[in-house]
């Protein structure tokens, strides 16, 4: 409301900023950045386990970052889901963003973190497993991509 936070940071303001907390978090206490490494961190008294306490803290101020750049940025405004609002109703809309849902809360589990946490922390730090699940998934999105393309005429 306030329009103190520009709509959209410029990249070279924003990576910079991204990197350095990478850095800044594997310097000063040698763990990697993830949002499903938060997410699990608050799940965790449900499954037994005490996770490190800075990880709920991360979520916290992500979500909190969220809500204060929507108060003191300009009107946030929702689009939908772009060509696929389009295409489809939302009788079939929302059982495809739930299908989709688990399906990246489960890859994301399974793999042992989730796309920010291996593109940004785990290729950072040389791990050849995070480089290779990287590639995966821009490989994956790259191919359903051209595969939806493909089978709704140019639809999607």
């Amino acid at each position: 409301m306030l329009g103190w936070v520009s709509a959209q940071w410029p990249w070279w303001v924003t990576g910079p900023g991204v990197g350095l907390c990478v850095v800044a978090l594997y310097g000063l206490i040698n763990a990697r950045l993830g949002v499903s490494g938060a997410w699990l961190a608050t799940i965790a008294p449900v499954e037994g386990w005490r996770p490190e306490p800075w990880r709920r803290g991360f979520l916290l101020a992500l979500v909190g970052g969220s809500a204060v750049a929507a108060v003191l940025g300009p009107p946030v405004t929702v689009h939908g889901y772009g060509r696929l609002s389009e295409v489809l109703p939302p009788v079939l809309l929302v059982p495809v963003l739930l299908l989709v849902g688990v399906a990246l809360g489960y890859g994301s589990r399974w793999a042992g973190g989730c796309t920010s946490g291996h593109g940004m922390s785990g290729c950072a730090a040389g791990s050849p497993d995070s480089f290779a699940m990287t590639i995966t998934f821009f490989a994956v999105a790259v191919v359903v991509t051209l595969a939806l393309h493909a089978l709704t005429g140019g639809a999607l």
